[in-house]
């Protein structure tokens, strides 16, 4: 009896081509980056997350951030859909319930479970196109497509989610973006070139190719790192220098009085700590004298001894009075800042986004519903400012940011465009008393003043407060829960940086191409996986 062979042999072309593209597309696969067992890819993300928080103040080692989002893309490679999200919330909820600590000083656990839980949920469900670009780029014949566009379209996946959660819903929360961090770091001065958006995204482009260069399988092509050697080279690159244009003098005065929500207190409290500190500098030769948000607790405009008192202290200063007050026209309620010449005030700005559940409360029937308590606490209803964020001090235009205002890129640029020649950042901090709130918020305005190449007074009701140059030092301040106020020379700047001129190009062109990149991946994985299924004959 004869026996036929049903294997081919050995040499047989068919059999070859059958095998040799599931074993290329196995290696492809693994050369992208290799994953982390179940049982350390959720303590790494955990781990990760809690390490970006630590990047920030109080802390505020700039290096973690790049160890934080190592870590978080590390534990991404070879996840079902399931499995990133896992990790993306390990990682979130890590980040986002430490470094938002500070909201349970001032409305307890529910705001904050809700906001953290919430921020977390949505950075998990942003980790998920991360890891399809991953996978999809893992089936590519084309080594540039897995070491130098991958690492690309990763930072622009990245990038596109922090734009994200810094928008939506009711107007975001960008208060946690990579770039932020870096006021202490070597690459902060890039700032004044592509802007904090830019910046993250250069950060996160550099964490993605080393990532993807040490745990790719040897041999290692050193093109894997020339996006890292762009992101080093930019260490020598000096922030973009802007146009020195005289100095002012500046007077600025932290009350230290009972300005918090639940402080006790009575009416015309807060003014009065605000006049009182202000008398240490009233014979000092000024040109502007400037008070924090909510230094004025009540209506100039409707409260006629409020007015008498801010027009002796106009007089008493020789200088304009930047001060700010909820203010009532129109039938709406507003939290303006305005310039106080005596006799009253013509030159305002109402802050652009009043914070939800701060300040207003969006879907406030919603709400009630589940919480009527809390709810119940904010009775006042801000309505969003659209006036400039500008006011002109004998011809010199002072941008403005209204506390949290300063975390949103368009104040700040519609400022810089409007010809400030330097910023006042006025905030209120009383309702967040020892918690790193206040140091994150100073974190931010430092970038803002090496962002847009001017110097920011930064006054704050209970402190800190801080006058910045425009590389991001601070050249002066004072403590905490003190009574403060002092009369600074503060530089003035003149010229765009690139950053305030490319910036709103890029927040648009970021999250197109992210979502783009993704598409053509996608379309790409598809032809490929064509290409290297064999035919029948």
């Amino acid at each position: 009896m004869t026996t036929t062979e049903t294997r081919p042999p050995r040499d047989d072309p068919a059999a070859s081509r059958a095998a040799a593209p599931r074993t290329a597309q196995t290696s492809r696969s693994s050369a992208v980056v290799r994953g982390l067992p179940w049982g350390a890819a959720i303590p790494v993300a955990a781990l990760s997350g809690l390490l970006l928080d630590l990047a920030f103040p109080s802390l505020g080692w700039w290096p973690l951030a790049f160890l934080s989002i190592a870590g978080g893309l590390w534990t991404l490679g070879g996840r079902s859909i399931g499995g990133v999200f896992a990790v993306g919330l390990a990682y979130g909820a890590a980040f986002t319930f430490t470094h938002l600590m500070w909201v349970v000083q001032f409305l307890g656990p529910i705001p904050w479970i809700a906001l953290a839980g919430f921020e977390a949920l949505l950075f998990a469900l942003g980790a998920i196109p991360i890891a399809l670009a991953y996978r999809w780029a893992a089936t590519s014949p084309h080594r540039a497509v897995r070491t130098l566009l991958l690492p690309a379209l990763i930072a622009a996946l990245w990038t596109a989610r922090e734009l994200v959660l810094g928008s939506w819903p009711y107007g975001g929360f960008p208060w946690g973006r990579i770039g932020m961090s870096q006021a202490n770091g070597p690459f902060a001065e890039v700032a004044s070139w592509v802007g904090v958006t830019g910046l993250t995204f250069l950060i996160v482009w550099f964490c993605a190719s080393v990532v993807g260069w040490t745990t790719r399988p040897a041999p290692r092509k050193l093109t894997g790192l020339l996006p890292a050697a762009v992101i080093l080279a930019l260490l020598f690159v000096p922030a973009f220098p802007t146009t020195a244009a005289g100095s002012l003098r500046i007077g600025w005065v932290q009350g230290d009085g009972p300005a918090g929500y639940f402080d006790a207190r009575g009416p015309g409290d807060v003014l009065a700590a605000q006049r009182q500190a202000s008398e240490t500098i009233l014979g000092e030769p000024m040109d502007l004298l400037v008070w924090p948000e909510g230094g004025v607790d009540s209506d100039p405009f409707r409260t006629p001894g409020t007015a008498r008192t801010l027009d002796e202290l106009v007089e008493q200063a020789g200088a304009p009075l930047l001060m700010n007050a909820a203010t009532a026209r129109d039938e709406h309620t507003y939290n303006t800042s305005m310039l106080w010449e005596g006799g009253g005030a013509e030159q305002l700005h109402d802050k652009v986004n009043p914070v939800p559940f701060g300040e207003y409360v969006p879907d406030r029937w919603f709400y009630e519903l589940i919480v009527p308590d809390l709810v119940g606490l904010i009775q006042r209803e801000y309505t969003p400012g659209t006036n400039p964020p500008l006011v002109a001090v004998d011809g010199i235009q002072v941008g403005l940011a209204i506390c949290f205002d300063v975390i949103y890129d368009s104040v700040i640029w519609d400022g810089a465009r409007g010809g400030a020649q330097f910023y006042a950042f006025q905030t209120n901090n009383a309702d967040f008393r020892g918690t790193d709130e206040n140091l994150q918020q100073l974190e931010f305005a430092r970038m803002r003043a090496i962002e847009t190449g001017r110097a920011v007074v930064n006054v704050s009701t209970v402190g800190t407060s801080q006058v910045i140059a425009p590389d991001g030092t601070v050249i002066a301040g004072a403590p905490a829960n003190t009574p403060a106020a002092a009369v600074t020379s503060v530089p003035l700047r003149t010229g765009l940086t690139p950053a305030v001129l490319v910036g709103p190009i890029l927040t648009l062109i970021i999250p197109i191409a992210a979502i783009g990149g993704l598409l053509t991946l996608r379309l790409l994985q598809r032809r490929w996986n064509r290409l290297s299924t064999p035919h029948p004959c």
